[in-house]
């Protein structure tokens, strides 16, 4: 993962509410499903469901609308539209990239120089 990447991922989850939405799509099992009316399953939870856990409305707020959005622009979350329905899934290949980009860091590279 490249430095400016690496920033974006670490901005995007910088904040307190987005960090809850990331470990709540982290906590989902992926044999769960979401059914509507129709009878049409998902495989993710919804916005709705996300806002819902994350601050107990039951209808999805522009201020969780915008946290959505600012995860998927940092690429740690698909938003997938499904009519009037936006499905939220985590994707762990990114969190999976910061973290071997982080040991990066921890592990250090080869000495230039030094001592």
């Amino acid at each position: 993962m490249d430095d400016e990447t690496m920033v974006r991922v670490l901005r995007a989850l910088g904040d307190p509410t987005r960090m809850r939405i990331a470990r709540f799509l982290s906590r989902m099992c992926c044999h769960s499903a979401t059914v509507n009316e129709e009878g049409g399953v998902y495989e993710a939870p919804t916005a709705g469901e996300v806002c819902c856990h994350i601050t107990g409305a039951e209808k999805i707020n522009s201020t969780i609308s915008h946290h959505l959005h600012e995860l998927e622009a940092a690429g740690v979350i698909r938003i997938e539209r499904k009519g009037k329905r936006m499905l939220c899934t985590l994707r762990p290949e990114a969190l999976e990239a910061l973290a071997d980009g982080l040991k990066q860091i921890v592990d250090g590279g080869p000495p230039h120089g030094c001592c």
